[in-house]
């Protein structure tokens, strides 16, 4: 059954498979992609584990999983592995309702509720060679992500794959349309993530890695469970500090909701703010400027008046510094809503620039001051770092 599927996905899909990341002016690439579907039609197609670690999702979780088991790959070659941090919503209920029309869904209880445990209750439990983390609240581009990813691997021979995930959804409220507008511009996110890119290479794990091959964990670790933020990237930097490769792909791009809310996106970035010190802490040679800006800006923002009231001068240049931050968002935004064709996102861009950037300031100042408290490893962490020594 498996290798009749395969057949037809290969006679359907296969031109899908020619991309220009890896290529030669012989065909050398179609005939790559002809063989992997040889060998998909000889029942050798990887075994795929898909973890969506989720937390009061209700609202999401459905569509997410009617995308995944909707996936035009053999059933019996891939699992979803729903891992539920105690929801108090009907995110459970609906996981188990799919689980029980889909032998290949499968649910589990995370009970620390962090989004590093449920990752690792995933990995610990996935059969798959191949392992790909997809969160309960996005959308996948059609029916061939895995296909796509099961490909994307064999044709790289990379160790982990890294994705764009824009946040452009379907049926957005304006304030989400504008929320990712801001995050896809060089204003609204980290100056060295890939993470919007488009174009197909190699490039760092560290800020877009999101599926694995399962020697990666046998290499460096799981995930360090002492982070509730940027726990992806802690466990991508053990893995560029490796030496193992990740490859960039459009072909597996999934969209993310964005936030219904100005509050509900400053605890986002609060959270990202948070896990980027602690990030820190355990790895200092992470440090670049641009992850802590928004603290800077928070800080000068506060400070300044009342360094302008001891020295006069002062208040010239931050009244200066000031003008040109708000003469850049305005810009900034101005540009935006003529690129989205759509004026009325004017009203809300300064206010989101705002709003991600006194998060993310917030969120760096509130960890960073914690009255020197220490960096502690769980054991999952202590684990990681015998593994990547």
């Amino acid at each position: 059954m498996a290798g009749q599927e395969a057949q037809h996905l290969a006679q359907e899909h296969s031109s899908d498979l020619v991309e220009p990341g890896i290529r030669d002016d012989t065909g050398e690439t179609k005939r790559f992609a002809d063989q992997f579907w040889q060998s998909a039609a000889a029942d050798r197609l990887p075994f795929v584990s898909v973890v969506v670690p989720v937390r009061n999702e209700g609202p999401f979780i459905a569509r997410t999983l009617e995308q995944l088991v909707g996936q035009d790959y053999p059933a019996d070659r891939f699992e979803i592995l729903v891992v539920d941090g105690r929801s108090t919503d009907a995110t459970r209920e609906i996981a188990e309702s799919v689980a029980m029309s889909h032998p290949n869904v499968r649910t589990l209880e995370n009970p620390r509720r962090l989004s590093s445990a449920a990752r690792n209750l995933g990995i610990g439990r996935a059969r798959g060679s191949l392992i790909t983390i997809v969160d309960g609240h996005c959308e996948l581009e059609g029916s061939g992500y895995l296909r796509n990813l099961a490909a994307a691997f064999d044709r790289s021979g990379a160790d982990c794959l890294g994705r764009p995930q824009p946040l452009d959804v379907t049926a957005a409220s304006l304030l989400q349309e504008a929320i990712a507008a801001a995050r896809s511009s060089w204003l609204g996110h980290h100056p060295d993530s890939f993470i919007y890119s488009a174009a197909e290479q190699f490039v760092p794990a560290k800020s877009v890695a999101v599926a694995y091959r399962r020697s990666v964990f046998e290499r460096v670790g799981p995930f360090d469970e002492s982070f509730d933020a940027c726990e992806d990237v802690e466990l991508n930097h053990r893995i560029d500090r490796a030496g193992l490769r990740c490859y960039f792909t459009p072909k597996i791009q999934i969209r993310y909701f964005p936030r219904s809310s100005l509050r509900g996106l400053f605890h986002q970035m609060a959270r990202y703010g948070r896990g980027r010190v602690r990030l820190l802490r355990k790895h200092p040679e992470t440090f670049s400027p641009g992850g802590f800006m928004p603290a800077a800006w928070l800080v000068g923002l506060a400070v300044g008046p009342v360094a302008s009231l001891i020295w006069a001068p002062l208040w010239w240049i931050y009244g200066g510094v000031l003008a040109l931050y708000l003469a850049s968002v305005v810009i900034t935004s101005a540009s935006l809503a003529l690129g989205h064709r759509n004026l009325r996102l004017v009203g809300w861009l300064p206010l989101v620039f705002l709003t991600v950037h006194a998060g993310s300031g917030w969120g760096v100042l509130s960890e960073f001051f914690r009255f020197g408290k220490p960096y502690r490893a769980t054991a999952a962490a202590r684990e990681s770092a015998a593994c990547s020594s």
